[in-house]
């Protein structure tokens, strides 16, 4: 496992919970008027209502720190520089598609953006496998949630051509 001394490995959980949090608050920049702009599209009988949203992705990204904290605690970044930079990586394109959907209203840029998220998801999830199979379990709720939000942003963007085109 780890030979880091507990404070250590509190600042590396710390470090790893910040990092996905900074990826979440990037993308609540982008989804101020999220509600209102949610409430302005047609919606399919089965779309989660805006208060959903939130605590899920709350949940997610306190998840996504805990199992890349897993994984660092394994070797640190340099032994998992692929597992943790792809880990980033998949921050960074989750971070983009709250501005793709909220503040720049493209649907069909946002269903790539989330069609490549979804890819990086299970890059990411082979490579935790293979450190540490909890934090790769760990990812899995995430990988499920970005799965429906897949099938969400496309049937929106279906539903609503006028304003997500």
């Amino acid at each position: 496992m780890s030979s880091l001394s507990k404070r250590n490995q509190v600042l590396g959980l710390l470090g790893w919970l910040v990092a996905s949090f900074v990826a979440s608050a990037i993308g609540a920049v982008a989804s101020i008027q999220a509600k209102s702009f949610y409430r302005l599209l047609a919606q399919p009988e089965w779309a989660p209502a805006p208060s959903v949203f939130g605590p899920v992705w709350t949940a997610l990204y306190a998840l996504m720190g805990m199992a890349a904290w897993l994984v660092w605690r394994c070797g640190g970044y340099g032994a998992n520089r692929q597992a943790l930079g792809f880990f980033l990586l998949q921050l960074g394109v989750n971070a983009l598609w709250s501005w793709l959907f909220f503040a720049w209203h493209s649907g069909v840029w946002a269903l790539v953006d989330v069609s490549v998220l979804w890819v990086l998801i299970v890059i990411t999830l082979c490579y935790f496998w293979r450190v540490r199979p909890l934090a790769a379990v760990l990812l899995v709720p995430y990988l499920l949630w970005v799965s429906f939000a897949w099938v969400l942003n496309y049937s929106l963007w279906q539903l609503n051509p006028q304003i997500l085109g």
